[in-house]
Order: C-alpha cells, then structure tokens, then sequence
C-alpha cells in the first residue's frame, strides 16, 4: 500500500531552467554593482564640480579685492589707477545684411553672427577689434562682467554637437567635448569665456551662438 503520509518529492527541476536562473541571478548583481558603482562616481564627480566653482569664487573674490587696494593706494598717492584693457566682448547683430559690401557679410560670417540678435563672445586684440569696424552699422557690442557670463551660459547655452543646437543639460556633454582641455563642467566654461584664456576658442567652438536682445546689453 501507498503512504499518504508520506513527503511527496517535488519533481527535479531541468538543468537548462536552473542555468538561466542563475545566469539572471548574476546579470541582476552584475547591473546591480554596476549602478552602484556608477552612483559613486557621480557623487564623486559632483564634488568635484563644487570645488572648482569654490575655487573659481575664491579667485574672482581676491581679484576683486586686489582692484579696490590699488585703486585705493593710487588715490593716496595722488594718482589715477587704471585698470587692465580688458580681454572680451559680447556682440549682438543688429541689422540684416541686405546691399552691404561682400567684407562686412564675411566679417559676420566669421563671427558666426547669421541671424538678427545672435550674440557671441570674442577674445579682443588687433584682429578682432579691425573687424568689429568694419561691421560696426551691423552690431553693437560691450564688455560683459562675470555675472552676465554666467547668466548667458547657464540660461542660454547651447552646445553645437554634430551641427546640431543641443541645450546644456548636464556637465559630461561638457566634459565629453572638452575635458580634453581641461574643462568639465560649466564652471570651468563660464572660467574660460571670463578669462578668456588659451582655451577660450575650444570653448567658443563648443557653444552655439547665443539668441538674445540688444537690452542685454
């Protein structure tokens, strides 16, 4: 006679069913470390941008300080501070381009100024400052402190990936394109753009021209 009592056996399970469990049990660890890991660096590279900003702070802070001092010592010498020429500009076009001479269209070109109300920075020495005459009509332009460098970056930035117009949404575009040249994040581009330092053409590459008004000026 049969026991009904007694433990019923479960069937085996296939070998083949057990294999892929275990292959999914180790994909899921797998995906599991590798998010981990990834959320580290993440954190790790977020720090990272908060201490360049703090530093970039820290830099613009005592640069500030340092032309209050000598302008207060040139004033108790009797004499008249005068401030470095400074190194960059914003231009914005203001009018079309029809019956205009083929060099002021060229000038503009390479200015990369197409539109009405397209602004760019520029690095100012000779070359520069001869072709802002040549389409002044066309343009105006100023000298843009740090605040409004930030402001057009963060709010009006776009970058020019595979000539497409791509807003600025996180710092590893920025660091896909540039890190190369030291430049990983958005601090360091307001950084370059401000300063307008020997990398400032790899960063001007990377920005599509900005879309704003002559009020911003």
């Amino acid at each position: 006679m049969v026991d009904d009592n007694a433990p019923k056996r479960l069937p085996a399970v296939p070998e083949s069913v057990l294999k892929r469990r275990k292959a999914r049990t180790a994909f899921k660890l797998k995906s599991l470390k590798k998010a981990i890991e990834e959320r580290k660096e993440r954190v790790k590279k977020t720090k990272k941008y908060f201490k360049r900003a703090e530093a970039y702070v820290k830099e613009f802070r005592m640069k500030e300080r340092d032309e209050i001092r000598l302008a207060r010592n040139a004033k108790k010498a009797g004499d008249f501070y005068i401030p470095p020429e400074p190194k960059l500009a914003f231009i914005i076009r203001i009018r079309g381009v029809n019956q205009v001479a083929p060099k002021v269209k060229k000038v503009l070109q390479l200015f990369r100024l197409r539109q009405i109300n397209n602004g760019i920075f520029i690095k100012l020495n000779k070359a520069t400052l001869n072709m802002l005459r040549i389409c002044e009509p066309y343009v105006t332009w100023g000298y843009p402190n740090l605040k409004s460098v930030r402001e057009l970056v963060y709010k009006r930035g776009f970058a020019k990936i595979k000539g497409q117009r791509i807003p600025i949404t996180n710092n590893e575009m920025i660091e896909k394109k540039l890190g190369k040249y030291g430049i990983i994040c958005t601090e360091d581009l307001v950084h370059c753009i401000y300063r307008a330092d020997r990398r400032f053409k790899y960063a001007m590459n990377f920005l599509w021209p900005f879309k704003v008004s002559v009020e911003f000026l």
